[in-house]
C-alpha cells in the first residue's frame, strides 16, 4: 500500500461506522475488497496508535461477552483529517488516472 493509504482507510471506515475495534476493521476491509486487501495486525495497530497519538482517534473499552474490547472513534480533529486525506487521495488518483490513460500499451 502507498504510504498514508492505511491511515486514510482507517479514518474513512471510522467516519462511516462511528466506532470500530481492530479486528472489525480488518474484516471490513477484507469484505469491502472481496479479499483483495488483507490488513495485518502488524500494519493496523501501529497505524491506529499513530492516529491516536496525533489526536485523530480516541479509544474506549467495553466489555463484550465477558472480554474487554478496545474501540476506536474519530475525534473532531479526526473528522477534519479524514476530509483532508480523502481530498489528497482523490487528487492522487486523478493524476494517476491521467498518467495511465496517456501511457501507450506496449505488446
Amino acid at each position: 500500500m502507498l504510504k498514508g493509504t492505511l491511515q486514510t482507510i482507517i479514518l474513512k471506515l471510522l467516519e462511516d461506522n462511528n466506532r470500530m475495534y481492530g479486528y472489525e476493521i480488518t474484516q471490513k476491509v477484507k469484505e469491502l475488497t472481496t479479499g483483495e486487501i488483507m490488513l495485518t495486525e502488524g500494519a493496523l495497530y501501529p497505524a491506529l496508535h499513530k492516529l491516536e497519538a496525533d489526536g485523530s482517534l480516541e479509544t474506549f473499552t467495553e466489555v463484550v461477552d465477558g472480554r474487554a474490547r478496545k474501540y476506536y472513534r474519530l475525534t473532531e480533529q479526526g473528522g477534519d483529517e479524514v476530509k483532508s486525506k480523502l481530498s489528497e487521495a482523490q487528487a492522487f488518483i486523478d493524476q494517476l488516472q491521467l498518467l495511465l490513460n496517456l501511457k501507450p500499451i506496449v505488446k
